[in-house]
């Protein structure tokens, strides 16, 4: 849901690129989200076989109370990594990918 809070409401091709997916993967991810409310998939304007994806006040209002507890999340995670450097993990991480 993070990727697609934005200004203006992003391309299907661009939130599957951030997300590292394929569209498919990602319509298929979207589906349970647009099922309970919380993201509206629209054909765009200027292009009507391209989809633009948009969080509705419901999924934004979910968004704002998930993100502390992600947070809070990550903060304890982190403190189990050993030697307590998450971004040595990150740089691993990216390295391999």
């Amino acid at each position: 849901m993070m990727s697609l809070n934005r200004p203006e409401p992003p391309g299907m091709a661009a939130v599957a690129s951030l997300l590292a997916m394929d569209r498919t993967t990602l319509t298929a991810a979207l589906k349970p989200l647009q099922r309970r409310g919380l993201v509206k998939v629209t054909a765009d304007r200027r292009d009507r076989r391209s989809r633009l994806t948009t969080l509705t006040a419901k999924g934004r209002s979910l968004l704002v109370r998930a993100v502390p507890v992600w947070k809070r999340t990550h903060l304890q995670i982190e403190a189990l990594l050993d030697g307590g450097d998450p971004e040595r993990l990150r740089k691993n991480l990216r390295a391999l990918s």
